[in-house]
C-alpha cells in the first residue's frame, strides 16, 4: 500500500467534511478529558483516603460529673480511676491497636480553645464540660468495629468515635462526582461514536465513485477502507492530545495556579504530576483507537465499498 496515496486521500476526507471532522474532534477530546478527570478523582479520592485513614484515631470518650446528669451511657457516674486503668489496659492488649494517648479535661479544653477560641460558644464551655478521652491509633483503621464492640456501653465510658464517619461524608461526595463525571462521559462517548459513523458515512458517499473504480480494478477491501479509518483514528488522536492538555492544564490551574488549591488547602493530599501524565498514554491510546474501531464498524455494517 502506498503511503502518499492514504496520506492523500485523508487529507481530500478531512476537507470535505471539515465542521463534521471538527465536532468529532471536540466530542472525543471533551469525553476523553472527562474519562482522564474521573480517573484521577478515583485516584485522588484513594489517595486522600490512604492519607487521613492513617492520621485518624478512634476516640473513646470517657463519663464526666456532668454527663452522669444528662446522659443516659453515663447513668452510673463519672468514670472511675479504676474503670480508666482498666480501659487503657485492655486497649493496650488489643493487637489491632497501635498507640493509645490519654487526654485529660484539661487538655481537652486546650485544644478546643485552640480551635474554637474566638467563636461564643468556647466562651462558655469550662473544663469540667470537656470529657476525658482516649485516642486509639489501630494498625488497621477498617477495624474500628472491633473496639467499638469492645468499649461501647461499658462502665464510664460516654462513646466510641470513628472519625473516619467525620470524613466518610467528603468520600461519599467525591465518589459521587466521580459517578456523574463517568456519566457525562458515557454520554459525551456515545456521542462522539455517531459523530464518527456518521462522518465516515458521508465521506464515504462523496468518494463513492473513487472507490467503486477501485474497486473495478482490483484493490482489496482493507484498501480501500483504511483511508477512511485512518481519517477517523486522525481525528480522534488530535481529540486525545486535546484532552490531554485540558487534563494538563487542569492539574496546573486547580492545584499550582490560578486557584492554588495546593498552598490554599495544605490539609489536603493532593496528587502529583506522576499521576496525570500516567494517564496521558490511555488517553491517546483510546483516543486513536476508538475513533479507528468505530469507522471499521461503520464500513463494514453500513457500507459496501
Amino acid at each position: 500500500m502506498r503511503a502518499q496515496f492514504v496520506l492523500s486521500e485523508i487529507g481530500v476526507g478531512l476537507r470535505r467534511n471539515l465542521t463534521m471532522t471538527f465536532a468529532v474532534i471536540v466530542s472525543v477530546a471533551l469525553s476523553l478529558a472527562l474519562f482522564g478527570g474521573a480517573l484521577l478523582m478515583r485516584e485522588q479520592v484513594s489517595t486522600m483516603k490512604d492519607y487521613w485513614y492513617d492520621k485518624v484515631n478512634v476516640s473513646i470518650f470517657l463519663c464526666n460529673k456532668s454527663d452522669a446528669t444528662s446522659d443516659p451511657a453515663c447513668a452510673k457516674g463519672a468514670v472511675t480511676t479504676e474503670q480508666k486503668n482498666q480501659i487503657q489496659a485492655d486497649l493496650k492488649k488489643m493487637t489491632i491497636v497501635q498507640t493509645v494517648i490519654h487526654e485529660s479535661s484539661d487538655e481537652a479544653y486546650k485544644h478546643y480553645r485552640e480551635q474554637y477560641g474566638d467563636t461564643s460558644i468556647a466562651s462558655a464551655i469550662t473544663p469540667d464540660q470537656m470529657p476525658e478521652s482516649f485516642r486509639v491509633k489501630l494498625k488497621d483503621p477498617e477495624k474500628y468495629a472491633v473496639v467499638a464492640t469492645a468499649f461501647a456501653g461499658r462502665d464510664g465510658v460516654q462513646s466510641v468515635q470513628d472519625q473516619r464517619s467525620i470524613l466518610q461524608n467528603l468520600f461519599d461526595l467525591m465518589n459521587g462526582m466521580n459517578v456523574a463525571a463517568l456519566g457525562v462521559m458515557a454520554l459525551m462517548l456515545v456521542i462522539a461514536l455517531m459523530l464518527i459513523v456518521n462522518t465516515v458515512r458521508v465521506s464515504a458517499f462523496s468518494r463513492r465513485r473513487e472507490t467503486g473504480i477501485m474497486r473495478l480494478v482490483g484493490a482489496s477491501s482493507f484498501y480501500i477502507q483504511m483511508p477512511f479509518i485512518m481519517e477517523a483514528a486522525f481525528a480522534g488522536l488530535i481529540g486525545g492530545v486535546v484532552a490531554c492538555a485540558m487534563l494538563m492544564f487542569g492539574r496546573y490551574f486547580l492545584i499550582d495556579a490560578g486557584l492554588n488549591l495546593g498552598s490554599k488547602m495544605e490539609l489536603v493530599n493532593f496528587i502529583g504530576w506522576d499521576a496525570v501524565l500516567s494517564k496521558l498514554p490511555l488517553v491517546l491510546a483510546i483516543g486513536l483507537l476508538m475513533p479507528a474501531l468505530a469507522a471499521f464498524v461503520a464500513l463494514r455494517k453500513y457500507l459496501r465499498v
